[in-house]
């Protein structure tokens, strides 16, 4: 039986010629490759493996792949860390690559989370694209390194958004149906939505004035249209109507003009404090968990170092 976690091919001897090899982006120094693959995550498939050892010989650097399982995916990660490679690429779930970011911090290795998930929010955000094939070759030959800011509460980060409340609920509906297990997801349904408007949140903002709401969605500097800088999380304080608006608004909270609802309120924090009655659901970059009743989430203006495309060259008007 093979060994799931370990190296799958380290291309040092593949392509001796470096004439025949592409030239590694010269914006930021990154000799040595790490990629870290699941092949069992959503969005990779079984030849990612392959296909990454295929791709990385095409360019002049030394590259080693490794396969994560899950009995032994903190040991390898860390040996990976270890091993100070200069770009650390992970091509696995959500939750994968927000745990590899989160470890590698300002500090660390350039981080490359390639879309390998189901929601794939950081790498959109980050690359644009669910082809990890065409951002791994983009961010090779000409990315750069970038600060990614972020917020960090009980041990997680996040890096595109939190949802907090009971809107927070449906994500385990959400998952259950997407994974097509309907009584499942009835269930989290019915749950979700007997607990709605079971109890509101109480939160203060950098340690302002008591405020209440139905649901409090936190948006990082990297995707929220009302930030320029990474001067906090977006606060987005949410009051709606009824639990479907509530929902409504929470689920599309990244991609539609909601700030113009006026159920909505909007202001940058540094230091949130939340509570609640009873455990706060949460949703961070996709992922469901269960927060304390009270608990405090805090920015991160530089969680980790990205590789990343370079913005095009803007024109200047003569």
């Amino acid at each position: 039986m093979t060994d799931l976690a370990g190296p799958v091919a380290d291309n040092s001897e593949l392509r001796t010629d470096v004439s025949e090899r592409r030239a590694v982006t010269s914006h930021a120094p990154v000799g040595k490759v790490v990629v870290l693959v699941n092949p069992m995550s959503g969005g990779v498939g079984a030849n990612a493996a392959a296909e990454a050892t295929e791709l990385l010989a095409g360019f002049a650097c030394v590259s080693e792949v490794l396969l994560l399982d899950g009995e032994s995916m903190d040991r390898t990660i860390e040996e990976a860390l270890e091993g100070r490679p200069d770009l650390l690429v992970v091509l696995a779930g959500d939750g994968t690559a927000r745990a590899v970011a989160s470890r590698a911090g300002p500090d660390g290795p350039l981080v490359a989370p390639l879309p390998g998930g189901t929601m794939n929010m950081l790498p959109k955000a980050l690359y644009g694209t669910t082809d990890w094939k065409a951002a791994l070759t983009a961010i090779l030959s000409d990315g750069e390194p970038r600060y990614v800011s972020g917020g960090e509460v009980e041990g997680h980060a996040f890096y595109c958004a939190a949802i907090l409340g009971a809107p927070a609920l449906w994500a385990p509906a959400r998952e259950a149906l997407r994974g097509g297990k309907l009584k499942l997801a009835l269930t989290h349904a019915r749950r979700a939505w007997r607990r709605a408007f079971s109890g509101r949140i109480r939160f203060d903002l950098d340690g302002g004035p008591r405020q209440r709401a139905e649901a409090l969605v936190l948006i990082s500097p990297m995707i929220s249209r009302a930030l320029d800088e990474p001067i906090g999380l977006e606060a987005a304080i949410m009051n709606p109507h009824a639990a479907s608006d509530a929902f409504r608004l929470a689920a599309h909270a990244l991609f539609d003009d909601w700030r113009l609802d006026p159920s909505v309120k909007t202001q940058a924090a540094r230091r949130i404090r939340i509570a609640a009655r009873s455990r706060v659901p949460a949703v961070l970059d996709g992922e469901p968990l269960m927060l304390q009743h009270d608990t405090v989430i805090t920015f991160r203006p530089k969680a980790f170092r990205a590789l990343a495309p370079r913005p095009p060259a803007t024109e200047v008007a003569i």
